[in-house]
Order: C-alpha cells, then sequence, then structure tokens
C-alpha cells in the first residue's frame, strides 16, 4: 500500500535536497562577491591591479612604473613589478579590458580580479565531491566536503579577499592528477603544466608524475613530459617574444623567492632575531634546502611506488608537503594547494581530521599575527588599515613570537602528514572497483 507513494516521497527529498543545495551555493557566491568587492591585500592587489593595466595597456608588466595617477592612489607608487610567470598577467590583463577600462571604479576593478578566483573554489568544491563519489564516500561525507570548500573561512579569506590565485593552481593540480590516474596523459600534462606556470608551488607534483609514469611503457614517459615541456616554451617562453617584454629582470633576479626567510616557514623567527627577513650570511643556504629535499623525498617515493589514486594523492600530498616544510618562505595562501588533497585523504580515513585542522585553522591564525588580515581592507578602508597597522607595531615583538608558536605546530603537523603518507599503504578497491578490474 505505501509503494505508490514511495517515488513521490523520494522526489520531494530529491528537490528540497536540490533547492538545498542551490542555496547554498547562491550563499556562498553572495558571501564571496562581497569579500571581494571591499577586501584585497595591500601588497598583492597593487601588483594585481598594475599588472593588469600594463598588460591591457600593451606594456611591460615586469618593469615598475608609477602608476599613482592611473589609479588616483598614491599608494600605487613605487611598487614592485609582478613576480610570476606570464599566464596570470595576461588573464590580468584581460580582466582589465573588460572592467576598469570599461567602469573606471576602483573597487569593481578589485572584484572582477576575484572572479577566476569565486569560480575556482566553486570548481574545487564540485570537483572533491566527485572524486568522494566515485571513490565510495557516503553522501554525508562527500557533501560536507563540498561544503567545505563553499565556506571555509581560510579559504575564501586567501582567495576572495586577499586575492590572490592559488585556488585556482589547487584545482588544475588535483584535476591534473585525476586525468593522470585515468590514463589521459596529454590532458594531464597540459593542465600540470598550466599549473605550475601560474604558479611554481605546484613543481612537486611534476615529480610525482615522473615516479608514477616510471614504471610504464618509456613512451608514455617521454610524451608526457614532452607536451608538458611544450606548454612550458608556449607559456612561460613565448610571451616574452611576442609581446617583447623585457625577461632581463626575471634572469636577474631569478632566486628571488630563495633570498627571504619568513611567512608560515620554519625561518619564520628570522625577522624576530635580525629584524630583517632577507637571507644573509650563513642564512642564505636555507633558501635552497627545497631542492635536496625534494630529490631525498623523491628517491623515497620511488622505493615505495605509487599504487592507485589514493596512493597518487597520498604522494603528491607528501611531496608537496615537503617542499613547503624545507622552503624558506611558504606564504599563508600557498597552502591552499595542499587542501584539496588533505581534504580528501581525510574523507577516505587515510589521515587522521586532525591534520586537516592543523592545516587550515594554524595558517588562518598566522594571518593575523601576520598582519595579513588587517591588510585586507586596503581597497575599502585604507585609513583604518593605516592606524590598525599603526597600532600592531607597537606589539611588534609580540606578534612574531606569536608567530613562531603558531609556526611550529604546523610544521610538527606537515612532518606528521608526510611520515603518514609515506608509510600507510594505499586503501583497496572498493569491492565493484575490483570486479572491474
Amino acid at each position: 500500500m505505501n509503494t505508490p507513494h514511495q517515488p513521490v516521497q523520494g522526489r520531494s527529498r530529491g528537490k528540497t535536497f536540490s533547492t538545498r543545495t542551490f542555496l547554498l551555493v547562491l550563499l556562498s557566491i553572495g558571501l564571496q562577491l562581497i569579500l571581494a568587492l571591499f577586501l584585497g591585500h595591500a601588497y598583492d592587489m597593487r601588483i594585481f591591479m598594475s599588472t593588469g593595466y600594463l598588460v591591457g595597456t600593451g606594456q611591460d608588466p615586469y618593469i615598475a612604473r608609477d602608476l599613482s595617477t592611473v589609479f588616483h592612489n598614491a599608494s600605487f607608487q613605487g611598487i614592485t613589478t609582478f613576480g610570476y610567470p606570464p599566464p596570470w598577467a595576461l588573464v590580468l590583463g584581460l580582466i582589465y579590458l573588460v572592467s576598469y577600462k570599461l567602469i573606471p571604479n576602483f573597487l569593481i576593478y578589485n572584484l572582477a580580479i576575484k572572479i577566476p578566483l569565486i569560480a575556482a573554489n566553486l570548481g574545487l568544491a564540485y570537483l572533491v565531491q566527485d572524486i568522494l563519489i566515485k571513490r565510495g564516500a557516503a553522501t554525508r561525507v562527500s557533501r560536507g566536503a563540498w561544503i567545505f570548500f563553499l565556506f571555509n573561512p581560510f579559504l575564501l579569506s586567501v582567495s576572495s579577499a586577499w586575492g590572490q590565485f592559488d585556488a585556482i593552481v589547487a584545482l588544475l593540480a588535483l584535476l591534473a592528477l585525476v586525468l593522470l590516474d585515468n590514463g589521459r596523459l596529454k590532458i594531464s600534462a597540459f593542465v600540470l603544466a598550466l599549473a605550475v606556470c601560474i604558479k611554481p608551488t605546484a613543481l612537486p607534483l611534476l615529480l610525482v608524475a615522473f615516479v608514477y609514469l616510471l614504471k610504464r611503457p618509456y613512451r608514455r614517459l617521454v610524451q608526457y613530459f614532452g607536451v608538458a615541456l611544450a606548454c612550458f616554451m608556449l607559456l612561460c617562453v613565448a610571451p616574452f617574444a611576442v609581446l617583447r617584454w623585457d625577461a632581463t629582470p626575471i634572469l636577474q633576479h631569478w632566486n628571488v623567492f630563495f633570498t627571504v626567510g619568513g611567512g608560515i616557514s620554519f625561518m619564520t623567527f628570522l625577522e624576530l632575531i635580525q629584524g630583517s627577513y632577507q637571507l644573509t650570511g650563513a642564512w642564505a643556504v636555507t633558501g635552497m634546502l627545497w631542492v635536496p629535499a625534494l630529490a631525498i623525498a623523491t628517491l623515497a617515493l620511488m622505493r615505495s611506488g605509487i599504487d592507485g589514486f589514493p596512493d597518487l594523492l597520498m604522494k603528491s600530498t607528501a611531496l608537496v608537503m615537503v617542499f613547503f616544510l624545507a622552503r624558506s618562505w611558504v606564504s599563508e595562501p600557498n597552502i591552499v594547494l595542499i587542501l584539496p588533497m588533505v581534504v580528501i585523504l581525510t574523507s577516505l580515513g587515510e589521515l587522521n581530521e586532525l591534520a586537516l585542522t592543523f592545516m587550515w585553522v594554524l595558517p588562518l591564525i598566522f594571518s593575523v599575527f601576520n598582519t595579513s588580515t588587517i591588510q585586507l581592507l586596503f581597497p575599502s578602508l585604507p585609513g583604518l588599515m593605516g592606524q590598525l597597522l599603526s597600532l600592531s607595531g607597537e606589539f611588534y615583538t609580540a606578534r612574531l613570537i606569536a608567530r613562531v608558536i603558531v609556526v611550529i605546530p604546523w610544521l610538527m603537523a606537515g612532518v606528521w602528514i608526510v611520515r603518514a603518507c609515506f608509510r600507510k599503504a594505499a586503501a583497496p578497491l572498493r569491492p565493484e572497483a575490483a570486479s572491474r578490474a
């Protein structure tokens, strides 16, 4: 007697679930748009806005210029040049052409630059959810991961609010790993190369791909890295020739990120003891520690091998984490790259849930003591930002000590994650997957 009513009830629950999903997505987009409109990091957003203008007007973004009259803002005088490979600069140029050039409004331009980041956050939510569903995770678990990427305060603060584009790199990197596991090598190589070209923090994943393909037919390895190399040439070298940009500043300062120590890294104490984050004297060697660290991690990876997609994610997490642990400078937004992999692994029971908590809560706390949170007021409340920064200067030493205190458990959690990813065997295939194999 109840059978005729069951389909109707099912449709009702499905409709309610769909409506709730739509409302949650709408709420996330609305929240991110508000953050994107009124907030933005005082340093990075000036660089990105200037880069967009220079590229959009046919100028070289790697040569510093005084743009205070362009944006009617004195803080745009004497800022440094764009410090990343060309792809994101080209995107910023396109954003300038469709926003500030048409509507010269500072806040709208600030918002427009964040639109791709909001899209990336949504993409991460759905890609992670899809991976978990295909791995047989419970609906509650996969939906929880989906909600995590829609509303996680750390992710939204460093993307929609701050304006950094690590979420795009994370989305492309995770997609590349999925494609690699599915055997779609050419597309995977292109997507991963694109991620690295946008921000080189994804570089360790090339080593993972190398080890993953090492024991397969040799031609597949050559094919993968042949495509990747072609993409590097097209995306990183060709723009300088085609657009006649001067590569001299890049060649002269190729090691700029390896001559500073600080951020949420093992060298965060440097500013406390010498009042500067420049790696000078004996400290200079620490800027390149990531090279032998990645080499050792890669050798360990070659010995253990990679077996299946969960293990691919675990080893990717391990190598990226080794990279971060050994770098002398790690910015808070960089952590976004590892966030989707840790979410998936904790959702599948491969990592302890504390690992995920440590990965985003501690960087969020760190950003407060690092004054990154205060600097987000730059687009809408620059006066208040200046006052708060002056006030924070009175607690300079206390802030630096607090940063060190926060970084220590984060580094310990990172080591814990690396050990867990190398020691733990990959999860077995689901019964239905095993039967297909």
